[in-house]
């Protein structure tokens, strides 16, 4: 558990954090269960700050959306978060305080945790975004293995079997992506790392790192 970070996913808001996590050994293991959380929790949300816009959609009142944006349920987006033009979220998405959500960027079954920003043309599907984490524009989660096999999740060489067939990353805290990045299924990046624009990344990254190739990991100074 430690090797993994799901630590560093614990920074947004308590109730969320706590509810969805709570009794998890990694953070994959939420995956197949935040569309009914977002609908038990989104029922308890203080109307004075939240409203109900159709099925299963609440959203902060502090929250900008465009109104091109298309938003289908459930899904939670928090206060101050923006959904700009053209975003396509299409269920079970739970967009964190201060996140941005830009244009044509579409959401799948994922949790976007504070301040996250996936900005630009970005796909992000089955996926765990740590505090502050930031995609680079057109870089993606790849979520389904190519000959449709369940998905591992590898940590040091050791694999460890999710039983899923889609997963996509888990992020840690402030990690940067950069631009025209592909994140293999089952990709882990720890906290405080940067990925080199245009790679493609598979396994698991340690934190405080820099990406540049698989072959070529750089320990920050």
């Amino acid at each position: 558990m430690k090797e993994i970070e799901i630590q560093n996913l614990f920074d947004m808001t308590k109730t969320i954090a706590a509810g969805l996590f709570e009794g998890k050994t990694y953070p994959f293991e939420v995956l197949p269960e935040i569309s009914g959380f977002i609908e038990e929790l989104g029922r308890t949300l203080p109307e004075d700050r939240y409203e109900r816009r159709g099925d299963n959609v609440w959203i902060a009142k502090s929250a900008v959306v465009a109104p091109t944006a298309y938003i289908n349920g459930p899904v939670i987006i928090d206060e101050e978060a923006e959904i700009r033009h053209c975003a396509f979220i299409r269920g079970s998405a739970i967009v964190g305080k201060h996140a941005v959500v830009g244009n044509s960027t579409e959401l799948k079954n994922v949790i976007l945790f504070d301040n996250v920003q996936v900005p630009h043309y970005n796909y992000v599907g089955d996926s765990i975004l740590g505090y502050k984490s930031h995609m680079g524009a057109g870089s993606i989660t790849s979520n389904v293995k190519s000959d449709k096999t369940l998905v591992e999740v590898k940590v040091h060489g050791t694999p460890i079997q999710t039983g899923l067939k889609k997963v996509g990353a888990i992020l840690g805290d402030q990690v940067e992506v950069g631009c025209g990045s592909i994140l293999n299924p089952g990709s882990v990046i720890g906290a405080n790392t940067n990925i080199y624009p245009l790679s493609s990344v598979r396994g698991y990254v340690p934190g405080g790192s820099i990406y540049k190739t698989r072959g070529e990991i750089a320990e920050k100074q």
